[in-house]
């Protein structure tokens, strides 16, 4: 991709303390990335952003390998090659493989997948590609993660819709 297509924000810009701090807090050594500095231009969307992805990340009681396993086959769909560097490792340290990282981004949903896996593949592609998810799946979802997990497998697709929509439109 090209050059971003905003100025990202810089060190020594005006920020509110506490918001520079809270998204430092979710970040490794608290270094920003390259989405955090393109959100800190809007202070009100950098503040909901954070805080939505924050809890996605470490509230939810779905298992973080599946969450990045979602967040991988987001990535992949909607050619968000920075949402990709930024999880691959994730899910490795998660307790992902490079078996299926391969499978994952040659849109693969078999293979080295097992039957929970190969399900929120389904899930991901068909609300990714369509927006419309078969009751089936969400049947299945049901079934094997029960209804809080479900819920929060398509709340992980969307939100991660939503930052690989705004990674590509703003080549970051």
């Amino acid at each position: 991709m090209s050059a971003v297509r905003v100025t990202p924000w810089q060190d020594g810009d005006p920020v509110p303390p506490e918001l520079l701090a809270g998204i430092q807090a979710r970040r490794p050594n608290g270094e920003l990335i390259g989405i955090d500095r393109v959100l800190l231009r809007s202070f009100p969307l950098a503040t909901g952003w954070n805080e939505l992805l924050r809890r996605v990340r470490a509230d939810f009681s779905l298992e973080l390998e599946y969450l990045e396993l979602i967040m991988l086959r987001v990535a992949v769909l909607n050619g968000a090659d920075f949402e990709w560097g930024v999880h691959h490792p994730a899910y490795l340290q998660a307790g992902g493989t490079e078996e299926k990282c391969a499978a994952i981004k040659a849109h693969r949903a078999t293979g080295p997948f097992d039957e929970k896996e190969q399900l929120l593949i389904e899930l991901v592609d068909q609300s990714t590609k369509y927006v419309r998810v078969d009751e089936a799946v969400i049947d299945r979802m049901k079934a094997l993660f029960g209804e809080t997990k479900t819920v929060e497998a398509v709340a992980t697709v969307a939100a991660y819709n939503m930052v690989s929509r705004f990674l590509v439109a703003l080549a970051i």
